[in-house]
């Protein structure tokens, strides 16, 4: 288990932040979202290494840095929403293996897009999922901070302090870049704490949040967009993707202040 950097805004301390994804050291848990396993194969479009490559090798970076118990996929793991096809099944598989090559569980949390995923899937799929706390963490976080994932779509049933979803696919764009985000907000939500995650998969383009009002954001937990502040991965100069060296976090303002400063 990897202690992540402490600095930053006090609700979120304990997370370490990496491209597209976050590490929760009191549950011992990496979380990612929106992988939209087969988007390639339904749009004809790949990226030069092929999907199934890109999405096994980012996230093999992601587990040998963070060496995390569980990996939890917040929603969305397949991108066609009658079926899932043999190329989609076995690029789930090899996460799967991924994660089980290095002693992590993985478990998926169903997404709007992931209305056939139970049958084609042989383990459980969760409407959402309450991580417990890890008894090796020296985070004062893992004695209090109830943490449920969820894919950010629908309401959760399940009270906790903090919050973890996917769905909105965020980017923020500066000086023309587009950059995909993770939005964190103090006590935004039912006055727990939320983080959204920005899709794993580098085929989806993202949506920029620069502009965008609550209601565009298309999910009942995000109640006030102003006050959802980004994080950016700032990537290694040689163009990496936050993987096993990772990336430094930088931290913008709410997005109520961060539009002043454009």
């Amino acid at each position: 288990m990897t202690r992540p950097d402490a600095e930053g805004d006090s609700a979120f301390s304990d997370v370490a932040f990496a491209e597209r994804a976050v590490y929760l050291p009191a549950s011992d848990a990496l979380v990612v979202a929106d992988l939209h396993v087969g988007r390639g194969e339904a749009s004809a479009v790949s990226l030069p290494l092929g999907e199934r490559a890109d999405l096994v090798d980012r996230l093999g970076a992601l587990l040998d840095r963070f060496d995390p118990a569980t990996v939890v996929v917040a929603g969305d793991a397949v991108h066609t929403f009658d079926r899932v096809t043999d190329r989609a099944r076995e690029a789930l598989d090899a996460l799967r293996d991924a994660c089980d090559a290095r002693g992590a569980a993985l478990e998926l949390v169903a997404g709007n897009h992931d209305a056939a995923l139970a049958n084609a899937w042989d383990g459980p799929v969760r409407e959402e999922l309450l991580l417990s706390g890890n008894p090796d963490s020296d985070s004062d976080a893992g004695d209090s901070l109830r943490t449920v994932v969820c894919h950010g779509h629908e309401a959760p049933s399940t009270a906790a302090d903090r919050y973890v979803i996917g769905h909105v696919h965020p980017t923020i764009e500066i000086e023309g870049d587009r950059r995909p985000c993770v939005l964190r907000g103090e006590g935004t939500y039912r006055g727990a704490d939320l983080l959204v995650l920005p899709a794993f998969t580098r085929l989806a383009p993202g949506v920029a949040v620069n502009d965008m009002g609550t209601a565009a954001f298309d999910s009942p937990l995000v109640t006030d967009a102003d006050r959802l502040a980004p994080v950016v991965i700032d990537s290694p100069p040689d163009g990496g993707d936050g993987g096993s060296d990772g990336g430094e976090p930088l931290r913008f303002p709410p997005l109520g202040e961060f539009r002043e400063l454009l």
